[in-house]
């Protein structure tokens, strides 16, 4: 039996009381459960790279406007089911600010974070056109949303990105999106897991083929602005954030408070839908509740039946947080940046033994550091290598439920903290010594 730093036979064990086997029907939340219950039984502190969660603490900025909004007496008020008008007010000002796009404020709605806003999307997607029966993934991505398809009766399709970039990467959604089934493409820039960022000519790509097609594009912003390569930090200032917005109107954004603020636990999100496409109408959706605006739908309808809104005083907490913002007086890209600098460590480790990034580019370019990366080792499959970095203390999660292609794991830094720099490099190390 081979040296681990984790007991061999505990970790063995463990596994098998807990029905994981190859790891091949292992969520996230069993790695992240089979992890804790390792810890517990050996002593020993595992290095958590597994869960996407943020790591960072929460802006004070936003907590003392919710404090004030609740002194106030909000909680005894329900709130607009399209959000507060102050809420409104500064996401579009945070919009033009940041993404250098002119937004109204009608058009951005208040969400249980951005979860809910891809399920209201989705679900107005589909009643909206009940001829289009699929959803197109630019793929990897975050799993839960192609659940949320399901969930709804819709068909999501995966493309992956790996062998797409570029010129052949719009040749090919041109092909998928021509066979006439497709009501929207949904992908994160810059991307879960693997942290590629589209550039500006592979999203005016997209945009003209949203239009072309007549598709809708929902553009997830978990990660807003966290493209570290360039700084985009200065409100009203260019660079911006790259988006599908420019180049169409058939567009819908998420910005969601969770990552770029450090604000996952209150759960806010705004869903930002083009002015042309709030006030679109769609017959299907007249004749099934009498709206027949999309933007409007999306709102009076969809939101009012899964929450009736969104909970009160966050929302004036993300207000004051995106206000701040736009003045300058709270700079949440430089906060976030701590993200990068764990990767960059994390980074040289792996490969310095022998790991390599399987999405290891953009477009010829390095990848920036930031909160997530995708790696792998020599002569292993996604699900061996999982399994058997649980015997160094180390979680990571397998590429191949997030739709990819590639045989790999994801790394997320967001839970790595400088104090375990020593014993990260110590464990892969061994790895290493135990599998050349």
């Amino acid at each position: 039996m081979i040296q681990t730093p984790l007991d061999y036979q505990i970790v063995t064990e463990t596994i098998e009381s807990m029905h994981l086997g190859d790891f091949s029907g292992a969520t996230i939340r069993d790695i992240a459960s089979l992890a804790g219950t390792l810890e517990k039984k050996t002593g020993q502190p595992f290095i958590h790279l597994e869960m996407g969660v943020p790591g960072l603490k929460p802006s004070q900025i936003g907590m003392d406007a919710e404090k004030k909004a609740l002194d106030e007496g909000c909680a005894a008020i329900y709130p607009p089911n399209a959000g507060i008008a102050p809420l409104k007010n500064a996401a579009s000002r945070f919009i033009k600010a940041f993404i250098g796009i002119d937004l109204k404020p009608e058009g951005c709605i208040a969400t249980v974070g951005s979860m809910q806003g891809t399920f209201a999307v989705f679900t107005t997607l589909h009643l909206a056109m009940p001829e289009r029966d699929s959803i197109l993934f630019i793929h990897p991505g975050f799993p839960v949303q192609t659940d949320q398809c399901k969930v709804i009766g819709l068909k999501p399709i995966g493309l992956d990105i790996h062998d797409y970039r570029g010129p052949k990467l719009i040749e090919k959604l041109d092909e998928i999106l021509a066979q006439g089934n497709i009501a929207g493409i949904v992908y994160s820039n810059p991307n879960n897991p693997t942290w590629v960022c589209f550039t500006d000519d592979e999203l005016k790509g997209i945009g003209e083929l949203a239009t072309k097609h007549d598709v809708i594009v929902l553009e997830d912003l978990a990660y807003f602005a966290m493209d570290f390569r360039r700084d985009l930090s200065h409100p009203f200032e260019a660079p911006y954030q790259a988006t599908v917005a420019r180049y169409t109107d058939n567009y819908v954004m998420t910005i969601s408070a969770s990552k770029a603020f450090s604000y996952a636990g209150q759960r806010i999100g705004v869903c930002c839908i083009s002015d042309g496409l709030y006030h679109r109408k769609y017959q299907a959706l007249q004749d099934l509740m009498g709206v027949a605006e999309f933007g409007r739908f999306l709102d009076a309808r969809v939101i009012y039946t899964l929450s009736s809104g969104c909970c009160h005083s966050v929302q004036y907490g993300m207000a004051a947080m995106m206000d701040a913002a736009c003045d300058g007086r709270f700079d949440f890209v430089n906060q976030v940046k701590e993200y990068g600098r764990r990767a960059a460590f994390l980074k040289k480790v792996l490969l310095s033994n022998g790991f390599y990034l399987v999405y290891d580019n953009d477009m010829g370019e390095p990848l920036a550091d930031g909160f997530y990366f995708t790696v792998q080792y020599p002569g292993m499959t996604d699900l061996q290598l999982t399994r058997e970095l649980m015997y160094y203390g180390i979680a990571v999660y397998p590429l191949d439920t997030m739709g990819s292609h590639e045989q790999g794991v994801r790394v997320c830094t967001s839970f790595f903290k400088p104090e375990q720099e020593p014993i990260f490099a110590e464990r892969i190390e061994a790895f290493r010594a135990n599998h050349v």
